[in-house]
């Protein structure tokens, strides 16, 4: 591709992005009867989700284009988004009962929390081998929902070095980056990201929180047309 014909694909992505962010976000809910579970939306709807959010400076348009093109799938029509969205749902929801992983549907982004205690073992970024039938499920599901960015993200407790939580983070969500690539899915889709011990979910004075905090999760966003 020529330098101005990549030059024009990347300013289109980018006016598209920035129509993304003007979109209207209508709060929908899990109810899949609920009549607001569609939105307006550019290539990326308003909610980026929870790992989009915590990209940021000169490079994170550049990523997200990237990951779109490489979703290598054709965009979802506003309207279809929402019943796209319920189907890879429901599906996940079922694959991931009783596996610990938790499914959270914000809008038509689908987060999937997975705790750092089922994933990894302690100080390790390497993924425990009784987790891989759970990745398994979910790759297969994710190969046959080809029409979403992967946004994968790694977050810590507050105990230790920030530096040092940041880093193990990073190598966290890498690895189960990694490890879904390896099971056919595009990794040009996904975005990884540590957040390090910046965005704890609960109280780090008590173990029981510290573990909630010690995570992996997993957006799904739609690509839009």
């Amino acid at each position: 591709m020529s330098k101005l014909a990549t030059a024009g694909l990347s300013a289109a992505l980018a006016g598209a992005l920035m129509l993304g962010g003007c979109a209207t976000y209508t709060g929908q809910t899990s109810d899949p009867n609920d009549p607001n579970r569609t939105r307006t939306g550019a290539l990326v709807g308003a909610g980026i989700g929870a790992v989009a959010g915590l990209l940021s400076g000169s490079d994170a348009t550049e990523r997200r284009q990237h990951a779109m093109i490489g979703a290598g799938a054709g965009a979802l029509a506003g309207g279809a988004v929402g019943a796209y969205q319920d189907r890879q749902e429901a599906e996940l929801r079922r694959q991931m009962a009783g596996t610990g992983v938790d499914v959270h549907r914000d809008g038509d982004n689908i987060t999937l929390n997975m705790p750092g205690a089922i994933t990894f073992g302690f100080d390790s970024s390497d993924v425990q081998a009784q987790f891989y039938p759970v990745l398994n499920n979910l790759a297969g599901t994710l190969r046959e929902y080809d029409q979403t960015i992967i946004e994968v993200a790694g977050h810590t407790d507050n105990v230790g070095a920030a530096a040092y939580n940041q880093q193990l983070s990073e190598r966290r969500a890498q690895a189960v980056a990694n490890y879904i690539a390896g099971q056919g899915v595009n990794q040009q889709r996904m975005i990884t990201v540590g957040a390090g011990l910046t965005r704890p979910i609960a109280d780090n004075s008590t173990e029981a929180g510290r573990a909630q905090n010690r995570r992996v999760e997993i957006t799904l966003v739609p690509i839009q047309g």
